[in-house]
Parts: C-alpha cells; structure tokens; sequence
C-alpha cells in the first residue's frame, strides 16, 4: 500500500494545482484537484461534543432520501473505544450485496427488538437481533425457487416506512414488497405488491430504495453484459395503496407509463448506482445519473444526469457530457455513482470514465432548465481519487455552511472540501472503499477487495483501525446505536447464503 497523502500545511490560498479552466465550449477542462488543509475538515472531538442526540435508526441506504451517509449524532462509538468492539459474525440465507438498515427497539415477533433487515440478492428479506445475530424472520417472495442461483438477482437495500410498521424490499422478478415488519408477512390488496417493470429479465432493481413524502421510489437498470432491451426507468409508488403514480423513462421519455422494453427503438440508459433516485433538500426535484445509451435531448438521455419533479417526475434539467457518444461507445458512463447535492448551488456527479464533475443545482448544463439540447456545462472536472471506475456513493457532510465530501473509490479513499463552488481535495490514500459512512465523529469505509472496515478520523487519511472481515462487492456498512453493521459477499458468485458482520459496544 502506498503512503497516504494530506494536505495538511497548504491553505486556500496556496493550492498547488490551479482551478479548471473553461474552453470555449462552456466545458471545463479535467484537471487534478486544487488542495486545501486538512484543518478545513472539522475536527472530530468539535463534532461529537456538538451532537445533543444519539442516532438510533438508519432507516434507508445512505440514511436519509438525499444520500448523505452523514450525521453528527452520537453512536456510542468513540475513537477511544473502537478497537473494543464485540464481533459477531451471523450467517444467512442469503447474499447480501447492498447495505442494510436498522430500527431501534422495533416491535418483531412479540417483543421489542433492535432490529437489522436486509434484503439478499434473490429477494429474501431478513430481520436480524443486532444484539443477539438470531434471525427473527425471513421472507422469502413466491418464484425465489425459479431464480435462485442463477444470473437474475437484485442488489437493493430495503427501506423502513416512517409509520414504524412496515419495510419494503425488492425481488428479481420485478416487484416491491411492503412486509410487516412485526412479522415478515407481506401487505397483498391495493396495488402491493407493486410492478415496477414489464421484462424483469432484462431490467433489474439495482438501486436502493427511497422515499419522497408519500411515495416510494424505485429505478431500474440491466444486466452485466447489457443485454437489450431495457430502459432505465423511474418509478413513483404510492406507500398507502401500491398504486404506481408516475413514471419517467429515460429512453423514449415522451411516455409516462411502464412501458415493454422492445417497443422502444433505444435500448439500456441504466439507473445503476447504489443511491439510485436522490431527493433534493424540500422534497420537490429528485436526481439520477445515467449509463450507456443513445442521447438526443429530447427522448433520450443515455449517460446524463437528469433533475426531475417530484411528484410528476417531469424532467425539469438535464446535463450531458460533451463527449457522450464516445462514453456511450466505450462503455465509460455516468450512471455508476450516484448523483450528489453538495450545497444549494452545487452537486457533484462521477462516471466510469474516471471523472469527478461538479455541475449547478437546478441549471446541469449551466443553462435554462428547459434547455436539455446542450451538451457540457460543467463547473469543474477533477480525476477521480487513485483512478479506476467509481460504483459507490459518497459521504456528504455539510456543518454551519460548510461541505466536505468522502469519497471510496477502486482504488483510493479521499476527502473534499467544497469551497466557492468548487472541490478541494484535503487527503487521500491507497486504500479501496465502497459507499462511505461519516457517524458520530467517525469515517467508516468498507474494503471490498481485502474485507474489513477502514475506520478514520474525518479529518486524516490514517486509518485509528480496521475491523476485521471478509471481501465483497457493493457491500456498505452503517453505524449506528452502539453497532457497526456490515454485510459481505458478491452478487456475481449467485450464491444463496452469506454473512453479516455487527460489531457492538460492550
């Protein structure tokens, strides 16, 4: 492993790269990342002293609908007593290929539980005693026997109803669940469970589950190898009823329905990303990034990022990479890693051709949001973090005005400072991470490629430890209410059992 790099020393005022020049095509040029002191980040001890409450549930991957992966609430865990945590390895069946989530003193079976429920890559939906490992109830959806163990899987993170009552959890033929969370018995009636694609054998539920107010949230992508047709698509269900509300297709996006996959003349666009839908702060617009597809800022968006009304899902912004086509071509899209709002004014976008973009909330292409013709329009191009292909989403911690974003890569864990609009990159190192967590006072970063998870000071690249563990794949951990949670196994090996990790306090 190579040494890990900060910036410790250099100010704002001192970086040693300078910003990303704009050609004359509105474009800014891919340049490496400004630096800036690491003193910018928040020390972690200012942090946990500010926090006046515990974080006691995490709810839905990324903790909240705009993926943030961040809050400043205390869990119990400390810098001082993390490498005391109690490991208990629970074994399941099922391969959990996503994160989970968790809800404090849940009412399960009769008694009052901390409870984990995760979904596994052929739709079985489990609740877990985080205290315990004993696995309260499975729920296994009808038709688990006729894709078990082969190519047609889901690697979706389920989602808690705010009513307390109900999860909901994807299935590879297609379909979300509303369980009852007391008993794994799913709610039938009504539109549940809920169709969310006509051709399930091309269009698989990838991304994790959200909500936005009233609605679920839900997108679809295909699978490895891109085998036509599909279309990445949204879908907005109603909790109360099932009942589908809005559609937007990103390929032929003039209908507003499901529609089958081969009667549209453009195929693939995928939804892929782990946080898939991100709801904008207010609940009113919603961002997705896209992958390989055809583009003609009218119909179709293959690799754009594209900003979204909510409730209609009417395509209010959209931004699209000058060389498209070739992204397109190469397989380089933008659909690997999730869409993420930085400030008011800003978010952030990374694609398998290996770049960071910093674009304008609300005006993608640095224009009107009606105006989806024209291509770039970026605020700045960065490389992403040690190279290679970003499929993960990335920690957001914004404090008293302030943005610093984590970011786990192929090959490198990084943190930014966003400052006047743009990213600087405060630290990095070598080490390989998937979707970060930031919790009370802590960075915690899954290894896929060695196991374990990587946990830091928010503001230095030199791990305080790694927690032991196992490789993976997508796996993300959370931490929360005294555990550190963290599921391991690939997808791709189409097993049907697998591990969890909960390390705990005491």
């Amino acid at each position: 492993m190579s040494k890990p790099w900060s910036a410790a020393g250099l100010t704002l005022a001192g970086v040693c790269v300078a910003l990303a020049a704009c050609g004359s095509s509105g474009t800014a040029a891919v340049s490496q990342a400004p630096t800036i002191s690491t003193r910018a980040i928040p020390r972690a001890a200012t942090l946990t002293a500010a926090a006046h409450r515990s974080l006691m549930s995490w709810p839905e991957f990324g903790l909240d609908p705009q993926r943030s992966d961040s809050s400043e609430a205390r869990t119990g865990i400390t810098a001082a007593n993390v490498s005391h945590l109690h490991r208990l390895q629970v074994s399941l069946p099922a391969t959990v290929d996503s994160s989970p989530i968790y809800l404090h003193q849940a009412l399960v079976r009769g008694a009052r539980h901390d409870t984990i429920v995760v979904d596994g890559t052929y739709g079985r939906t489990m609740a877990i005693d985080a205290n315990s490992g004993r696995i309260l109830w499975v729920y296994t959806p009808p038709g688990y026997d006729e894709w078990a163990g082969g190519e047609q899987i889901t690697v979706s993170s389920p989602l808690a109803d705010p009513d307390g009552s109900h999860v909901y959890s994807a299935s590879p033929n297609g379909l979300i669940h509303k369980l009852s969370l007391a008993t794994g018995q799913e709610v039938t009636g009504g539109g549940w469970p809920a169709r969310v694609t006509l051709e399930a054998k091309h269009e698989k539920l990838g991304a994790a589950l959200n909500i936005d107010g009233p609605d679920l949230l839900v997108a679809t992508s295909g699978y490895l190898g891109d085998a036509p047709p599909y279309q990445g698509h949204v879908v907005a269900i109603d909790r109360a009823g099932g009942a589908v509300r809005a559609v937007f297709n990103t390929l032929c996006a003039n209908r507003r329905r499901l529609q089958v996959p081969s009667s549209c003349p453009a195929s693939d666009s995928a939804i892929l990303s782990r946080g898939g839908p991100v709801v904008e702060r207010g609940g009113r617009r919603i961002l997705i990034s896209t992958g390989n597809g055809p583009w003609n800022g009218a119909s179709d968006f293959g690799d754009s990022v594209l900003e979204l009304s909510f409730p209609s899902l009417s395509l209010l912004a959209s931004y699209t990479p000058v060389d498209q086509e070739r992204l397109n071509d190469s397989d380089l899209d933008l659909g690997s890693s999730a869409p993420a709002p930085l400030s008011p004014t800003r978010m952030e976008a990374a694609g398998k051709d290996g770049i960071v973009r910093v674009l304008k909330l609300g005006r993608l292409n640095g224009r009107s949001r009606r105006d989806h013709t024209l291509l770039g329009g970026e605020v700045q191009q960065l490389p992403v973090p040690g190279g290679g292909e970003p499929f993960s989403a990335p920690a957001v911690w914004r404090r008293a005005g302030r943005t610093t974003m984590f970011v786990g890569a192929e090959h490198a864990t990084a943190a930014y400072v966003l400052r006047h609009g743009r990213l600087y990159l405060a630290w990095r190192n070598a080490n390989p991470g998937t979707s970060p967590v930031l919790a009370g006072g802590l960075l915690y970063v899954y290894d896929p490629e060695s196991g374990g998870v990587n946990v830091y000071r928010p503001g230095s690249p030199r791990p305080i430890i790694k927690l032991p563990g196992e490789p993976g794949h997508w796996n993300s951990p959370i931490v929360v209410d005294g555990h550190v949670i963290e599921p391991e196994g690939d997808a791709n090996a189409h097993r049907t059992s697998g591990t969890l990790d909960i390390f705990s306090i005491g």
